[in-house]
């Protein structure tokens, strides 16, 4: 199975194509853009199909992340991932950024309970747990920092990402790496139930404001 796998869950865009029976990634690129998703992605998909002569048709699935992360980034990745799946008629799934930090843990210590942590800012951190099978132990959620600490606890898990090193007491933490190799490998697992769609989780920074009109010309 060949996966179109996107990432725009953060401040990198990034696309590739996975083979799932040789499980490994043919072609990819990723770039930290901070802003820009939109104008980069489709641009960096015709390059990655190109680099490893497949036409669209070739696809067989696409997989995108779905966040927990950037509210405009998730947008952009999940809308290209749904035109494109109706465009070219293949499925499309969505896949946690939480669940690719959760096995990317899982791969280096594969009996142990892990609880998937990615700093929300504010004060809170994004989270989940899974089993060593992969399987979620958690809603995914956004909590206080002592609430995931106590998390951690009930569920007797080791912490992965940003969150943990904030968890521990740094005041700023790295970026998350986001591998396409396991956006892909989740991704060529998935149901296909459903279209992929974004995990907020938690509100949008900018609303609408209430309380006055602004008069029409």
């Amino acid at each position: 199975m060949l996966v179109l796998c996107i990432d725009t869950s953060g401040p990198a865009c990034a696309a590739g194509v996975y083979d799932d029976h040789a499980d490994r990634m043919i072609s990819e690129i990723s770039e930290i853009i901070g802003k820009g998703h939109a104008e980069r992605l489709m641009e960096m998909i015709a390059a990655v199909l190109n680099e490893a002569k497949l036409g669209f048709r070739d696809i067989d699935r696409i997989a995108v992340t779905v966040g927990p992360g950037s509210f405009t980034g998730i947008r952009v990745g999940v809308a290209a991932a749904r035109g494109l799946a109706l465009a070219i008629d293949r499925p499309a799934v969505g896949v946690s950024t939480l669940a690719v930090l959760a096995e990317a843990h899982e791969r280096k210590n594969p009996e142990a309970a892990v609880l998937a942590l990615i700093d929300a800012k504010r004060g809170e951190i994004y989270a989940e747990g899974f089993a060593p099978s992969g399987k979620s132990l958690s809603k995914a959620s956004v909590m206080p920092y002592e609430d995931a600490r106590h998390l951690a606890a009930n569920l007797a898990a080791e912490c992965c990402g940003s969150g943990a090193a904030i968890l521990e007491g740094a005041e700023t933490a790295a970026m998350d790496a986001i591998p396409l190799a396991l956006v892909g490998r989740i991704g060529a697992r998935s149901g296909l139930d459903r279209l992929p769609k974004p995990l907020y989780i938690r509100g949008a920074d900018a609303k609408p404001q209430h309380g006055f009109a602004v008069s029409r010309v």
